[in-house]
């Protein structure tokens, strides 16, 4: 009897993205259930912890994930030292300046994506927890040079929210888009909004405007697919190695996300 006969077999990965999403979204209120709003920082960190085992559990070998700090020297004598940032991946062939748990200290040359993680953002301009005011805090990383670019050699530099108090069609989405101009080129917001800087346009389906083809963003509307389609862009924005054969598997909407395009702007 041969026993080496390739198995056939019928997979839904469409199912399977939407079971990520909502993963995370079982996640999202499980402590809350328990401690009201009593300690809303454990209720964050908690909800970091479980995206960051997440990440992960899809990365690399040669790729860590932690929360903490990057350090960058300027001078002998002056260094620059940039706000926590909640998740960093980071290359650990260079080594980290320290690393105890998920706290790391690393310097730029190691980065390979920093994400911002929220449990809830508005639809807003003004409020601390509005879309503006943390798309307007993110760019702090203006100030590490390697870190913000926004060409071809860019690294991943992602918000998101467990939940988003707004409409997809809103105006304060697209004026905090045009502030950020690139630097976060991935947003996913309640699960549902999934939004991505793009380069250059060539070959997307339906095609982008005559007068748009590089430095856009696209919208996209993606129910229960909107966090899993951000972590398959990190996942194959920070690895090296060639990844065309499961694409499949991490990006399974029928005729790509194109498909689910609620509009572009231009920057």
């Amino acid at each position: 009897m041969n026993n080496n006969k390739a198995i056939t077999t019928m997979i839904n990965t469409l199912e399977y993205q939407k079971s990520l999403n909502r993963e995370l979204d079982i996640f999202k209120d499980r402590v809350r259930n328990l401690i009201g709003n009593a300690h809303w920082g454990e209720d964050g960190r908690y909800k970091e912890d479980k995206l960051r085992n997440i990440i992960k559990s899809k990365l690399p070998n040669n790729l860590s994930v932690g929360t903490g700090f990057i350090l960058n020297s300027i001078s002998p004598t002056d260094n620059m030292l940039s706000k926590q940032i909640d998740i960093i991946v980071y290359d650990n062939n260079y080594g980290s300046l320290i690393e105890e748990g998920n706290f790391v200290i690393v310097t730029p040359s190691s980065v390979r994506a920093i994400i911002e993680v929220k449990t809830n953002i508005s639809s807003s301009r003004t409020d601390k927890n509005g879309l503006s005011k943390i798309v307007e805090n993110f760019n702090f990383i203006n100030r590490f040079p390697s870190l913000c670019l926004t060409n071809e050699h860019r690294i991943f530099r992602g918000l998101i929210s467990f939940d988003y108090r707004g409409k997809i069609n809103s105006k304060i989405i697209d004026d905090s888009i045009r502030l950020s101009r690139g630097v976060i080129n991935h947003f996913s917001l309640g699960g549902q909004i999934f939004i991505r800087h793009w380069i250059n346009g060539e070959g997307l389906e339906p095609p982008i405007d005559a007068d748009c083809k590089t430095n856009f963003y696209n919208v996209y509307e993606l129910e229960d697919l909107s966090h899993s389609y951000f972590i398959s862009n990190l996942i194959h924005m920070t690895t090296s190695v060639d990844l065309s054969d499961r694409y499949f598997m991490d990006f399974p909407i029928e005729g790509s996300k194109e498909t689910k395009r609620n509009r572009t702007i231009c920057l």
